[in-house]
């Protein structure tokens, strides 16, 4: 005579299962129950002239035209008036320099900004407390100095 292939095991993981699915139709069921009674909400949501939104319409005699004509996308032209020049060529005094590592620092000395400088922009050989004199270009993580010589 062979076993029987239902264990306690596999009968107590059924009855679980069957209850948690009951529980689940009823909660259900409970959600269907209070939608009808809570009504339909709020069918429309206007904003009022604050950004707020509101289940009353607004005020029409506040409302503001806008001409879309009047309306500019982009950016405008600039005038060659408008650019001022600057010298491209700037001075400062080394900060930290790590000749072992091939990097360090230098302070510009109009506006006190720190600007990394990598041994591949040096034109001069540099050491901490040189004043020396840089350009600026746009590097991954922000302004480098390239082209660095002593003063």
């Amino acid at each position: 005579m062979a076993k029987s292939q239902q264990t306690y095991n596999k009968t107590e993981k059924e009855k679980k299962r069957l209850k948690k699915r009951e529980e689940k139709q009823k909660k259900k069921v409970a959600r269907k129950e209070a939608s009808k009674e809570s009504g339909p909400g709020i069918q429309f949501a206007y904003v009022d002239h604050d950004g707020n939104l509101t289940d009353t319409p607004p005020d029409p005699t506040k409302k503001v035209v806008i001409d879309a004509a009047s309306i500019e996308i982009g950016i405008p032209k600039r005038d060659d008036s408008d650019v001022e020049e600057f010298d491209p060529v700037r001075n400062g005094k080394v900060s930290f320099f790590d000749t072992s590592k091939g990097f360090g620092f230098i302070i510009d000395s109009e506006n006190n900004e720190k600007y990394f400088v990598h041994v591949s922009g040096l034109i001069d050989e540099i050491a901490e407390n040189d004043k020396v004199s840089f350009e600026l270009e746009r590097g991954m993580k922000g302004m480098n100095a390239v082209r660095v010589k002593k003063i």
